[in-house]
């Protein structure tokens, strides 16, 4: 009989939490015990997994008692609290909040790009998930760096309501139905009206202008390629869509670019989806991407303003394919052994 696992999801309400037992479910991973955990004022729900439902606890420093891996889809404060509790309990964290990225000394995984990351999780026992849109390009931009080493890329990362949680969700549903009906709508989560509207924001900016995201985004990209003095240039915008992220990239790398080649390596690659037929009106969207686990890639084209010159548009499901998925595959490899 095969092991089953004792496991614990902090922040089991949040969107990305609720998506995590989606996929925990769907890949049956072999659960032998489910701890759901959040803050005082989700205390009492019920979740359902696996044809049950399970009582939601509150988190505190004696609930990973016995847990072998921990999920954190919680607030980067509360991961940065919690993560070395839940260690020093014995069990390995996988954290999505982005309060361990910047740590040397924690690896940052993807598996699709670089699975053997996941060795040096034995030191603090944590393991960092990248941020959404990070993890939608490296997937996308692993198979052309093998073709040519990347040189330098230009993003423009556009961005779900639901990456700011339920809260940015319900703010845009509210919006939208104040305005069709002619009153006004107050900004409350996002720093303007976000409905019928797009952001250049998606958190504060540094000194130099450049926001918390885009920041995020450059060093995610180039931890994950191991290409620490990769040029990149971000911008990110919020845009009034419930799900998926999407993003427009120059590429520029070191050698010659051809279309057929990026394209077959593309389609050839696992995690993503070659959509990439715009004259017949088929090409990646967010709406077609949500649900999905593949990145899909499309709007192929070469740049002629300059050599290694490559253009692409790709959409993927933030929550899924750019968070849930890519962490229950950690822990698949890490516990199960279990590759695609």
């Amino acid at each position: 009989m095969s092991k089953e696992f004792h496991i614990a999801v902090v922040g089991a309400t949040g969107v990305v939490g609720r998506q995590l037992l989606e996929i925990l479910e769907e890949r049956d991973f072999p659960v032998a015990q489910l701890r759901l955990l959040a803050s005082e004022r989700s205390d009492g729900e019920f979740l359902d997994f696996r044809g049950g439902s399970l009582l939601v606890q509150r988190l505190d420093e004696e609930a990973f008692a016995g847990i072998d891996l921990a999920f954190f889809c919680a607030p980067a404060a509360v991961s940065a609290r919690f993560c070395p509790i839940a260690a020093g309990a014995g069990a390995v964290c996988i954290d999505f909040s982005g309060a361990w990225r910047i740590d040397a000394d924690v690896p940052l995984v993807l598996p699709e790009v670089n699975p053997h990351e996941i060795a040096r999780a034995r030191g603090k026992k944590i393991i960092a998930i990248p941020g959404a849109a990070a993890a939608a390009l490296a997937v996308a931009l692993k198979p052309l760096h093998q073709l040519s080493p990347l040189r330098r890329l230009v993003v423009t990362s556009v961005q779900a309501v639901s990456g700011a949680g339920q809260a940015g969700i319900d703010e845009l549903r509210v919006q939208c139905g104040e305005l069709l009906n002619g009153r006004p709508c107050d900004a409350k989560v996002f720093p303007r009206q976000i409905a019928f509207n797009c952001l250049p924001q998606n958190g504060p900016f540094d000194a130099d202008g450049v926001d918390a995201e885009e920041a995020a985004l450059v060093h995610d990209l180039r931890r994950l390629l191991d290409l620490p003095e990769l040029g990149v240039s971000a911008t990110a915008v919020r845009v009034p869509v419930f799900y998926g992220y999407s993003a427009a990239v120059n590429v520029e790398a070191q050698g010659a670019l051809s279309l057929p080649q990026a394209r077959a390596a593309l389609a050839a690659t696992p995690g993503v989806a070659l959509i990439d037929e715009p004259a017949e009106g088929d090409y990646p969207t967010p709406v077609d991407a949500a649900g999905q686990d593949e990145v899909q890639v499309g709007r192929l084209r070469v740049d002629g303003s300059r050599p290694g010159g490559l253009d692409l548009w790709l959409a993927a499901d933030n929550l899924r394919a750019g968070a849930a998925l890519p962490a229950v595959r950690v822990a698949e490899l890490l516990f199960l052994g279990r590759e695609e």
